[in-house]
């Protein structure tokens, strides 16, 4: 799948190292013709009960670790297995083409779409080409410009969320990162086609919302989406990274907690233990509400779809003493 088939997160280790119990147990009985079959048994009960354990009660702080897996399924990993006929294009007609950003015209069950995404990599190299997945300005521009095209040939849009941030260097301030984040809220606000949003791992800040503002906003069961990094957070508010796993449940960050703050339409489901144990099933449950999702809004007209897209994010962030 990739290059890192042995990672696994801190929570993790209990399980991996049961489970490399039971491995060698297995080769030792082989090998030696030894009838381990009881004990084998004991220790696959008991590391079904740890999985159980450990996965059904997850912290908020864990699911952002599993947000995170450097196994987890990206963009193009889903667009390879949700859609068909997929044509990647490149550039934002302006200055060059930003490869933290991937899109181009695709078909769902035959439906022809319009699809976008923020992409990292797997290896290091891959990792610098795409930006550890921050784009830059020309990156949200390329987006728009594909936003553009969609509207252009009426085409529904999916855009796939998954980047810790805009990149915040120099350069990217100086090519006007403010302003092409800025312009496509305002165009993403009234484009006249159906548009879905599925946050997919890292929803980070202004990075993520400037290819997020939608009619149904999907969100899978182990990303996070947060106007800053719980290490920043914890950073600011205690002077100290250590902390971050208290400001993870502040800052509210999980699919639940923004399903309850109205932030969010529907969480997508995950295979047990996360997407990175099974890219197929991640997929195939993404595909099937990507799908119901634009099956409710192809019968909508297009200036009602703007308008309640533009009423749904004017009322997010009101609150009554």
């Amino acid at each position: 799948m990739n290059d890192n088939d042995d990672f696994y997160l801190d929570f993790e280790r209990p399980i991996v190292e049961l489970d490399k119990k039971i491995e060698e147990l297995a080769k030792q009985a082989d090998a030696d013709e030894l009838d381990l079959g009881q004990e084998l048994q004991r220790l696959e009960t008991k590391a079904e009960k740890l999985r159980q354990k450990v996965y059904n009660n997850l912290t908020p702080w864990q699911r952002v670790q599993l947000s995170r897996h450097p196994q987890r399924p990206y963009s193009l990993d889903y667009i390879e297995r949700m859609l068909t006929d997929f044509t990647e294009l490149h550039g934002d007609r302006g200055v060059a083409d930003d490869r933290a950003i991937v899109g181009g015209p695709a078909r769902l069950d035959g439906e022809a779409i319009m699809v976008i995404g923020m992409q990292s990599g797997r290896n290091l190299e891959e990792r610098q080409q795409r930006n550890f997945g921050m784009p830059h300005p020309e990156g949200y521009r390329k987006a728009l410009r594909l936003m553009q095209m969609a509207a252009k040939f009426k085409r529904p849009l999916l855009s796939l969320i998954d980047t810790s941030a805009a990149f915040p260097g120099v350069e990217a301030e100086e090519h006007g990162q403010a302003e092409a984040i800025a312009r496509n809220l305002f165009e993403m606000s009234h484009l006249p086609i159906p548009i879905v949003i599925a946050v997919i791992g890292q929803g980070g800040s202004g990075g993520a919302i400037a290819m997020a503002v939608g009619d149904r906003i999907l969100m899978l069961e182990n990303a996070y989406y947060s106007v800053i990094a719980p290490e920043a957070c914890s950073t600011i508010l205690f002077k100290t990274r250590d902390r971050k796993e208290e400001a993870t449940e502040a800052l509210k960050v999980t699919a639940e907690d923004m399903k309850e703050n109205g932030l969010i339409d529907r969480i997508v489901p995950e295979p047990f233990g996360g997407a990175h144990r099974d890219w197929d099933e991640a997929a195939g449950s993404l595909k099937r509400y990507v799908a119901e999702a634009l099956a409710e809004l192809r019968s909508i007209p297009s200036d009602e779809l703007v308008r309640q897209r533009v009423e749904k994010f004017c009322a997010m962030g009101r609150w009554q003493e």
